[in-house]
């Protein structure tokens, strides 16, 4: 269930990136009410469309329908407001979708698979940036977006719309560029954390929260008026900061899927102060489906959903635990040719895949070795942990890519008690999520999370580089020094085409 509303998450923060995008420049505030009625009915159908593409990505089988549902929608929803539009030059508008469009099909065309999780968070950058400027726009220029009353005053409860967008868009912007700095290794994984960072981090919230307030009572073009929202949006800018950096790496899924929520949030916000439905709509289904998802990932991991919104998610020891001297253990260290013969012996093989699978890009190799065991008779199934991978569904979509059979990939619940009937866990790429120091080492960053039984199979072939690598947390890897733990060290792609070679 898990990955299926990663993807439905990931697809949405799209939506909710180009209604930004098309809704910003676009619609007044205040144009709704005189809104021809086919307009106010086209965008209830996108709506419709966007909800049948959520209920088509809950299934890998009519994922393909549901992201073309999803294109149908926005296609109608930017349509609509474009035709409707009463502010911006069309000719302008144009060029700006033809710049944005071409960067978008030239990053889409060349972002590899293993780029794809930082590639997300930039984009939830850009959603929230996009909520910030809408709110500016309309915080400089009311009348045009048609916010203010009588006595040309901006509305009391568009003021509200205003801080709480600038702050939610804030907020997504730094988080999300934390996230990128982190998943795509310009900035340590490692947890940073700063000395009564919760304090800091609630009265920060406080602060904005109140600075809303005040702002939503005091009188338009009063002293200080263009500081006070300036300064809610810094705030929010620092505690998007201070939010991510305590994170570490192996929570970072949980960290996109807040982020695609956060999105969702601000781009709804800017809905209400634009007054563009399409906005609203797409907005609270991924800010919704975002929460659920994180919820849910989180009860997965067995984590505290609040932990993660105040900042408090990686644990307190994660950096201690990432910078300790490792132990030189003994380990042994077999070739494929060993891994071919005990894996065609075998009766069941159950296969973990990881972030290595994605960097060496091995999943068509394994997906062809699976189909090699299942020639001989042997039973293959693949085991995918909730934050395997950079982000949420990340190992779905690879193997997915490879054209592994949707009935052969199991979420962890569903597939750990197996492991005690298991011949062979096959480990590739993967290392936090089948560390068993998150069962027993009350110190280690990664304590609490529910991890794959591989200690109860009868042999263990663990595919990874070299032995200096510690995985995404930085923690060392009992599992690499078991009796029954063959490590296989060699680039993953390679190592299992030597492999699916030694099965013929």
């Amino acid at each position: 269930m898990a990955s299926l509303l990663r993807t439905a998450a990931k697809s949405a923060a799209t939506f909710a990136g180009i209604a930004a995008l098309a809704a910003t420049p676009a619609y007044a505030a205040g144009a709704e009410g005189a809104a021809p009625p086919w307009a106010m009915l086209a965008y209830l159908i996108s709506g419709v469309f966007f909800i049948l593409a959520l209920r088509g990505l809950s299934s890998p089988a009519t994922s393909r329908a549901g992201n073309r549902y999803g294109m149908v929608g926005m296609v109608l929803a930017v349509a609509t407001t474009l035709i409707t539009h009463d502010i911006a030059n069309i000719v302008e508008i144009a060029i700006a979708v033809a710049i944005g469009g071409s960067i978008g099909f030239v990053i889409a065309r060349r972002i590899a698979m293993t780029a794809m999780p930082e590639l997300v968070a930039g984009f939830h950058s850009l959603v929230g940036l996009a909520a910030v400027v809408v709110g500016f726009g309309a915080w400089l220029d009311p009348v045009s977006f048609g916010i203010v009353d009588e006595a040309g005053q901006i509305l009391a409860v568009s003021r509200i719309e205003l801080g709480l967008g600038i702050a939610i868009g804030a907020i997504t912007f730094s988080g999300s560029v934390i996230a990128f700095l982190k998943l795509s290794g310009r900035m340590s994984g490692s947890p940073i954390l700063l000395p009564a960072r919760h304090i800091i981090n609630l009265g920060t919230l406080a602060a904005i929260l109140g600075l809303i307030g005040y702002y939503t009572v005091s009188p338009q073009g009063g002293p200080g008026e263009g500081q006070l929202v300036l300064l809610i949006a810094l705030l929010a800018f620092a505690i998007g900061f201070l939010l991510i950096i305590p994170i570490g790496g192996a929570d970072m899924p949980v960290v996109v899927s807040m982020l695609n929520s956060y999105s969702g949030w601000a781009a709804a916000a800017m809905g209400f102060t634009l007054g563009n439905t399409a906005m609203i709509i797409t907005g609270a289904l991924v800010g919704s489906s975002g929460a659920i998802l994180s919820y849910i990932m989180c009860r997965a991991m067995n984590r505290s959903f609040i932990s993660v919104i105040a900042g408090g998610f990686g644990g307190d020891s994660g950096g201690a635990a990432g910078g300790a001297p490792r132990e030189q253990r003994p380990y042994k260290q077999g070739s494929a040719e060993d891994a071919a013969y005990m894996l065609e012996q075998a009766e069941k093989v159950i296969i973990i895949p990881g972030y290595g699978m994605a960097v060496a890009q091995a999943q068509h190799a394994l997906r062809e070795m699976g189909d090699k065991l299942k020639e001989k008779g042997v039973e293959v199934k693949y085991a995918i942990h909730p934050v395997a991978g950079r982000m949420p569904g990340h190992m779905n979509v690879l193997l997915a890519e490879a054209s592994v059979p949707y009935d052969e990939v199991f979420e962890l619940e569903d597939i750990n008690s197996d492991f005690a009937q298991c011949d062979v866990a096959f480990i590739i790429g993967a290392n936090d999520v089948v560390n068993p120091a998150a069962k027993t080492d009350k110190s280690s960053p990664i304590y609490g999370m529910p991890v794959f039984d591989v200690d109860k199979a009868k042999q263990v072939f663990f595919i990874k580089r070299s032995m200096g690598g510690v995985g995404y947390a930085g923690v060392d890897n009992d599992v690499f020094y078991m009796n029954q733990t063959v490590m296989l060290l060699a680039d993953a792609k390679k190592m299992v085409e030597e492999i699916v070679k030694s099965l013929d």
